[in-house]
């Protein structure tokens, strides 16, 4: 009659009396299942396997529990082994497993189809940067030149002088001669 909470509440009460029966647990994580409480679920399916290994339906309502949470090579493996205890259920190997199986694959498929796209991201990134060999001569040259034109900027100061009646003169002198005007006249900056 979908009265899930009252069910469970029934479940709780009969474990309290009977706590080493797996049938209540594994009722009680398919009522959990049907909420939308999937932790809850797979821990009540694991006592439920816990209490009793050899209950097809236990391993059987785990793996729908662990497909619930995502954890898709675990509810395999659950029904693989329900399978097992019980190799003549067509519910397990026509519905849970196949089902399973295929989540699998799309989730493989999905996985490499991201690792493609980070590879793609990565290479793409890496071309976008052009390779540049500092060692080459005419890098060399260039700098070279650079060098020169510093050191001979470095020999000459430049002054710029400004006169007290606002008169801006630039002057370029050399390192051993200086031109500065006299400097009661003339304010000096830099």
């Amino acid at each position: 009659n979908y009265r899930y909470r009252e069910a469970i509440h029934k479940w709780d009460e009969a474990l309290q009396l009977t706590p080493e029966d797996a049938t209540l647990y594994e009722m009680k994580s398919q009522v959990l299942m049907s909420l939308h409480e999937m932790f809850p679920a797979v821990h009540a399916a694991e006592m439920a396997v816990q209490r009793n290994p050899r209950s097809w339906d236990a391993w059987q309502t785990l793996g729908r529990a662990q497909l619930g949470l995502g954890e898709i090579a675990l509810a395999i493996r659950s029904f693989q082994v329900s399978l097992h205890i019980f190799p003549m259920n067509p519910e397990v190997w026509k519905e849970d497993l196949s089902w399973a199986r295929k989540l699998h694959e799309q989730q493989k498929a999905t996985k490499t189809e991201a690792v493609q796209a980070l590879v793609k991201e990565k290479e793409l990134t890496q071309e976008s940067i052009p390779d540049y060999d500092f060692e080459s001569d005419e890098i060399v040259a260039v700098c070279a030149a650079i060098a020169e034109k510093e050191k001979a900027l470095s020999a000459a100061k430049t002054v710029v002088i400004v006169s007290a009646s606002g008169t801006v003169e630039t002057v370029t002198e050399k390192e051993n001669c200086p031109t500065t005007p006299d400097e009661t006249l003339f304010i000096r900056a830099r």
